[in-house]
């Protein structure tokens, strides 16, 4: 199994060597490698059984050290950089050429955010190059946020977990691009649409389920559990489905027909920031029940709902 400790010189130094670490942010861990050294981040596919069409994140220390990477930063974007930075939003950009295309999956704009964690922040600033960083999970299960997490599954590839304690946001960032100079959200994540429209306006959202992605996040099954995931109202499915085999992810209300003990509540208050952090925990600890199927049920289609439900949605097409 990987190390867990918060020894930034051994991270820097892995890094530097061409190796991977799993480093933590706000919103998940990630699986990071050296983004200009197209055999580190060809690693990141190796070691995540990632396909190489679904384009990596790019991390980064400050909006500054992102001018380094791309061609130009839109007035809107600057704006969303001075206000969230750091924070959970990703930023599709143009491209330059010290990118290697095995980053983007061959497209001509990057996705490039700064992670607000003190950890992995000190880590960015004693490198000369940014971290791509997907997710430090297998590729389609469910996103860790915690170093456990990471070392269930990835720590007998990987050499080193930088630990940063649970994640605060527990949902991978917003995904925002430009299209002729318009707005438009490509994921929702950790920031939500309202917030992004209080600094810049109107922003429009294309969220796709496809198998040729142009952005992360953007494929049909994603953060997914082994056992199959059925989403819809709770009160029905408990008539369709056997109880005795079920386990339930609620929002806020228990079902009194299904053991308590195979029942996970997002957040028992409704808030949605909550629900947001208890979401990948949960799928993952259902998962690991003895039971046959997750029944699951949106949250508030707001805010944070909105994230929450794409990732529920994603989990229940496998």
């Amino acid at each position: 199994m990987a190390i867990i400790g918060k020894d930034i010189i051994k991270a820097r130094q892995l890094l530097q060597a061409g190796e991977l670490v799993a480093i933590p942010t706000e919103t998940v861990y990630g699986l990071a490698g050296n983004a200009l050294q197209p055999a580190s981040v060809t690693k990141i596919f190796t070691v995540k059984n990632r396909p190489s069409f679904d384009p990596l994140i790019v991390h980064v220390h400050s909006p500054e050290k992102a001018s380094e990477w791309v061609t130009e930063i839109p007035e809107a974007a600057k704006q969303l950089m001075d206000r969230f930075w750091p924070g959970p939003l990703t930023l599709l950009l143009k491209k330059n050429k010290q990118i290697p295309d095995l980053v983007t999956a061959g497209m001509d704009t990057v996705g490039i955010r700064c992670p607000n964690h003190p950890l992995t922040l000190s880590l960015l600033a004693e490198l000369d190059f940014p971290l791509a960083a997907p997710s430090a999970n297998p590729f389609g299960y469910v996103s860790p946020t915690t170093p456990a997490h990471v070392n269930e599954q990835l720590g007998a590839k990987i050499q080193y977990i930088l630990d940063g304690g649970n994640c605060e946001v527990g949902i991978e960032s917003t995904v925002l691009g430009f299209e002729k100079g318009k707005p438009i959200i490509h994921r929702f994540g950790g920031l939500s649409q309202e917030k992004i429209e209080s600094i810049i306006g109107k922003v429009s959202s294309k969220i796709q389920s496809t198998s040729n992605p142009k952005s992360p996040g953007q494929l049909i099954s994603h953060y997914a559990p082994a056992k199959t995931v059925i989403l819809g109202k709770l009160k029905e499915l408990i008539e369709t489905y056997d109880p005795r085999v079920s386990g339930i992810l609620a929002f806020q209300h228990a079902i009194p027909a299904v053991n308590s003990k195979h029942q996970f509540i997002l957040s028992p208050g409704g808030n949605l920031e909550e629900a947001a952090q208890n979401l990948f925990s949960a799928l993952r600890e259902l998962d690991k029940m003895k039971i046959e199927l997750i029944l699951a049920e949106e949250v508030p289609d707001v805010g944070l709902g909105k994230a929450i439900n794409d990732r529920l949605r994603r989990a229940a097409k496998h």
